[in-house]
């Protein structure tokens, strides 16, 4: 497994130095993207990661298209330049805070709104899209090493890196204040949970190989995948492999999003 690992790490590098592309993309209000390159790599926790769950078995996943992935999340300001209001419970934490209390049903208005005003085709991340992302490359619990507390207390690696419920004092925080993993991404762990594109049916990864997964249509208890863990959070749900779900129409101050754009899209 090791040995799959480094050569999909190596294969990741060398098709990042082959690319074209621009690295980095800014569009007309301010979302900054990272160019991550097609690649295949392993999705999941290996059994002896402390505080794992059940369902994230390994398994190797290819992503067979480059795509741009926002560096942060989006933003209050952002969410306003577009949809011309502001729902987030912590409108006080400013412009430049994740905008939350958002559900996946009104994410979907707001990226059909920016998609019209752009003529860009954004959409929410994959599952594998964000995991791939998180991880930059790395192999263990966080982007930056392994995870030593699972509760609500001190972590070296996590506090780093993520806003979590032992430094975040009971609220989300402005983005790219921690810092960035590998790829230049910020608050991948914590913050705030994250809509992805995904249906959960609550099952398990298959653990063979699949290229560029999703479950788009709803499942039978219309649930969505979320990750990366929040501001509220103990530790053990910010690790890279976690997984939960929330209803499409469900909206907290613990919720938000980022957005992906596929690398065909784009004409910058």
């Amino acid at each position: 497994m090791r040995e799959m690992i480094a050569t999909a790490t190596a294969m990741i590098w060398l098709a990042m130095a082959s690319l074209s592309v621009a690295a980095d993309f800014r569009n007309e209000i301010g979302m900054t993207f990272k160019l991550l390159p097609a690649g295949t790599f392993v999705m999941g926790s290996p059994a002896e990661e402390p505080f794992r769950d059940a369902d994230e078995n390994q398994h190797q996943v290819t992503l067979s298209r480059s795509f741009y992935m926002q560096t942060t999340e989006v933003t209050q300001k952002q969410w306003q330049e577009v949809m011309g209001d502001n729902p987030a419970h912590f409108a006080q934490c400013g412009a430049d805070c994740p905008v939350e209390t958002v559900s996946w049903d009104e994410v979907q208005d707001f990226i059909r709104t920016l998609n019209r005003r752009s003529g860009l085709n954004y959409r929410l991340p994959t599952e594998a899209e964000f995991e791939y992302a998180a991880r930059a490359g790395s192999t263990t619990a966080f982007a930056n090493g392994k995870i030593t507390e699972p509760a609500c207390a001190f972590d070296p690696a996590l506090d780093a890196m993520g806003w979590y419920c032992y430094n975040a004092e009971d609220t989300v925080h402005p983005v790219a204040q921690k810092q960035p993993n590998a790829w230049g991404l910020y608050d991948m762990h914590g913050n705030l949970w994250e809509w992805c594109a995904d249906s959960w049916d609550g099952s398990a990864y298959n653990p063979e190989p699949v290229i560029d997964p999703l479950s788009p249509a709803p499942s039978a208890n219309g649930n969505r995948v979320i990750r990366s863990g929040s501001w509220a959070t103990d530790a053990w749900f910010v690790r890279a492999a976690n997984r939960d779900w929330s209803k499409p129409h469900f909206r907290n101050d613990f919720l938000g999003f980022r957005l992906v754009l596929p690398i065909e899209q784009n004409n910058q």
